[in-house]
């Protein structure tokens, strides 16, 4: 007996001991509060913190482009944290996600905390450092008893590589003393700024698309949890108070009451803390729950309560001058976010029955009592649906394949009617009757309900729409033989084919006749359909013949190597067409590789510029040469053939234009997107211009001249609303297809473009509209009046022919965000099929 309570006292001097050598953040860190962190600063703090307390366990789930580790810290009573995998299930298992329940752990809370989404909104993960402190803290027992029920996931920082980026740079030019004043160096961080992660995506649209490395990687982790709570800390312009929830409008119509009392109990205790220290805030304003894609949106739309928390303090550096006077600081930054976020923690921990209700009711409940219009979507069978198919895995939500067939009814998303349909076997089938319903509702609903126009992003994204494929959502559930997976047979490819046939209907396609390329394989394409027995080339279908490459040591083992990826591919024993398109005619053009510029640098859209850099790198794998604009001069173009301009204001002198003119004469192809079309837009050669005619042109001044003219009547305070209406956020908009053009191969019957701002041409003259808007288009999501009507007969996708070569224009930019799969093919289609 005398030997266990010697123990027992032992171990409880020894726990002491060991919390009584936790470091504070500026114990640890000698600059803390004053000069950023070095990211492996950060680490290192954290990893004294999980050596000196029993309270913080760390996790390494993945590692970013430049090879950091990302990281998660569990903190919770040492009980909880020995028992981490068995809450995990239990949460699970109370929404219908796991069966391994334990009835010996009680119900926890999970409370998951992401800083530092933006790499140069660097309070945030300063901020983390300070928040897991107060959680560990040895003498701080008012945290220690809201980890008695509640465990707390913490990712200091979602975005080291933008935050590593940003820290370097303002490591590298700040001065001994800070310089508050705007003029000085630090207040103006340098093209593409640390906001971004190493391609130039913002991971804060990401969440819903994963599709960036660090997205998938956190989302995995994040759908193994399903928190009930997750904080999600930004900044913003330095000059602006501090915003905590509520949100502003719109809020998605799926919120439920739950979640939006939790929202205004947090506003009413984190203002108390605020009002105490004479902070300044403000709630309602901005930042809205709608588009699906934010770090609060997000886990709200998967059951959990989300928020957003912004602090002031991009472009301050270590510290600048507000226009109030008052010198805003870095400990000033991280305090705000440090006591915001603990009363998260503190108010959800005191709130925990009801969150734990709450969610739970949000994700069981509603698998019946359906929140939309619908309880099941089906995509009919299509090659695009192998891209749905992942983001739906990465999402954890339920599909599966129809295999069988039953007549059928629902709304047609091309036509916005309803309609009659057979489900034929290997249509992908998405049943509401699932975990994940509201989020599954959310990404196919066809018609989301916006109950303010003032969103802060953009306002449609149905899934069949930005994949192209046919689809119908069901007001009922119709009963299918399913399956699991598509059954693939494997191919047996005879000792002598006579052209290998890739079809030209996915990304996949143009990532093999990239790998063709790049391996010196000559590839030929249709320009019309061509029938070789049972083999039927659809317009854009890509033939390797052997006729093509006698240099090919064992031609069908070396190029079914290449294009096994593309499981539909097959092949030829002839070149006779039984439609007369032989192979040898003039139906299948020789494809040229291109050799591809991309411009990057000021004035070059950084999320736009990498956009295209992420799709020629990972989406195709085709190599790129990027150039800054700056050393535009140094540049021989004529090394290259083809030219990407993303969108951006580019300052080319008088000479560069002309250089860029005598290029595409001989042969040069430049694809220029949104803002990068002024380059041509009116210019002599160019057949670029906003108005059909000169009457238009007057037509459009005389309206315009009109409008302002009434305005002068018009009050102020009720402008942002009016604005509105010549505005679109983001919205889908219907478009007709050139067919017989290979931009438009393998786009489908119409393409739907996600249209982000108001930049309209009216159809081109001398040149071919590809892809334009029809009089009387349908659309989705919110479009202001005013620029509804002038968007009819106008054009998306245009080529210009100029000499040998020509211009591309992409009046909207096909590739934004990288999740509009049938934006990437056609794409594809300008880099690799026109000439």
């Amino acid at each position: 007996m005398k030997k266990t309570i010697f123990s027992f006292y032992l171990m409880l001097t020894l726990v002491l001991s060991v919390h009584s050598q936790v470091q504070s953040p500026s114990e640890f860190l000698p600059n803390y509060g004053k000069q950023i962190t070095y990211y492996h600063q950060a680490e290192n703090y954290f990893r004294h913190l999980t050596e000196k307390s029993p309270l913080i366990k760390h996790q390494k789930y993945g590692v970013t482009p430049e090879q950091r580790d990302l990281n998660v810290y569990f903190i919770s009573s040492p009980e909880n944290l020995a028992n981490l995998e068995q809450i995990r299930n239990n949460n699970l298992a109370a929404i219908g996600l796991s069966t391994n329940k334990s009835q010996m752990i009680g119900d926890k809370l999970i409370v998951w905390l992401s800083f530092n989404v933006h790499g140069n909104e660097f309070a945030g993960t300063e901020s983390a450092m300070t928040v897991a402190y107060e959680l560990v803290n040895p003498s701080n027992s008012e945290t220690k008893k809201w980890l008695e029920n509640t465990i707390v996931i913490l990712d200091p920082c979602i975005n080291p590589d933008g935050y590593s980026r940003y820290g370097n740079w303002l490591r590298e030019i700040s001065s001994k003393k800070t310089h508050p004043d705007l003029s000085d160096r630090e207040h103006m961080e340098v093209w593409p700024g640390g906001r971004y992660n190493h391609y130039i995506f913002d991971l804060n649209r990401d969440w819903a698309w994963q599709t960036q490395p660090e997205t998938q990687q956190r989302i995995a982790l994040y759908n193994q949890w399903m928190p009930q709570v997750h904080t999600d800390v930004h900044e913003m312009g330095y000059d602006s108070p501090y915003f905590f929830p509520p949100s502003a409008e719109p809020l998605h119509e799926y919120i439920e009451k739950y979640q939006k009392d939790f929202h205004y109990t947090l506003g009413k205790n984190i203002s108390k803390k605020f009002d105490a220290q004479n902070w300044m805030y403000n709630t309602g304003e901005r930042f809205d729950l709608f588009y699906p894609s934010y770090g609060d949106t997000y886990p709200t739309y998967n059951g959990a309560v989300g928020m957003t928390m912004e602090q002031g303090g991009i472009g301050a550096g270590r510290a600048v001058t507000m226009s109030n006077g008052i010198t805003l600081t870095i400990k000033d930054r991280l305090t705000h976010h440090a006591t915001a976020v603990l009363t998260v923690v503190e108010s959800a921990a005191a709130q925990a029955d009801v969150l734990l209700k709450g969610f739970r009711g949000f994700m069981n409940n509603s698998r019946k009592t359906v929140k939309g219009n619908y309880k099941m979507y089906v995509m009919k069978n299509n090659p695009k649906l192998v891209q749905m198919a992942d983001l739906l895995k990465k999402n954890n939500v339920e599909f599966s394949y129809a295999d069988g067939t039953q007549k059928a009814s629902g709304f047609n998303y091309t036509t916005k009617t309803e309609k009659g349909f057979t489900i034929e076997p290997n249509d992908l089938i998405v049943k509401v009757d699932q975990p994940k319903a509201v989020f599954a509702q959310v990404l196919f609903e066809p018609n989301q309900k916006l109950n303010d126009s003032l969103s802060y992003d953009i306002t449609s994204w149905a899934l069949p729409l930005a994949y192209g494929v046919e689809g119908y959502a069901l007001k009922n559930s119709v009963a299918v033989k399913t399956k699991m997976a598509i059954e693939m047979q494997e191919k047996v490819i005879p000792q002598n084919v006579y052209a290998f046939h890739i079809p030209w209907n996915n990304r996949i396609s143009a990532q093999v006749l990239s790998l063709l390329h790049q391996n010196n394989i000559k590839v030929r394409s249709a320009m019309k359909k061509a029938v070789f027995g049972e083999v039927i080339v659809e317009p854009g279908g890509l033939l390797v013949t052997k006729a093509d490459n006698p240099k090919v040591v064992d031609f069908e083992k070396t190029i079914s190597g290449l294009v096994k990826i593309k499981t539909d591919y097959n092949y030829i024993a002839t070149g006779f067409s039984s439609n007369s398109k032989d192979v040898g005619g003039e139906n299948f053009n020789l494809l040229k590789a291109p050799k591809v510029v991309l411009l990057s640098g000021k004035g070059v859209g950084s999320t736009e510029f990498g956009a295209a850099w992420y799709y020629m790198e990972e989406t195709i794998g085709y190599p790129v040469s990027v150039i800054e604009v700056n050393n535009f001069n140094r540049l021989n173009l004529f090394n290259y053939n083809t030219l990407i301009l993303a969108d951006g204001y580019y300052e080319f002198s008088e000479d560069q234009q002309k250089k860029i003119g005598e290029w595409i004469k001989n042969g040069g192809k430049v694809i220029a997107m949104n803002s990068a079309l002024t380059i041509f837009e009116g210019k002599e050669g160019y057949a670029l211009s906003p108005f059909a005619s000169e009457e238009d042109k007057l037509s459009s001044e005389k309206e315009a001249e009109e409008e302002a003219l009434k305005e002068r009547f018009l009050d102020f305070q009720d402008s942002e609303r009016r604005y509105i209406s010549k505005s679109i956020p983001g919205a889908i908009i219907e478009n007709m297809l050139n067919k017989t053009h290979p931009m438009s191969f393998g786009l489908g019957d119409k393409y739907f473009s996600l249209k982000t701002d108001d930049r309209h041409y009216s159809l081109l003259k001398k040149a071919t509209n590809v892809v334009y808007v029809p009089k009387d288009y349908k659309s989705y999501g919110f479009v202001g009046n005013e620029i509804k009507k002038k968007l009819n007969n106008t054009v998306s996708f245009a080529v210009d022919k100029k000499g040998d070569g020509s211009v591309i224009y992409m009046v909207d930019n096909p590739l934004f965000r990288g999740f509009w799969e049938n934006g990437n093919l056609l794409f594809s289609n300008a880099l690799f099929l026109v000439n």
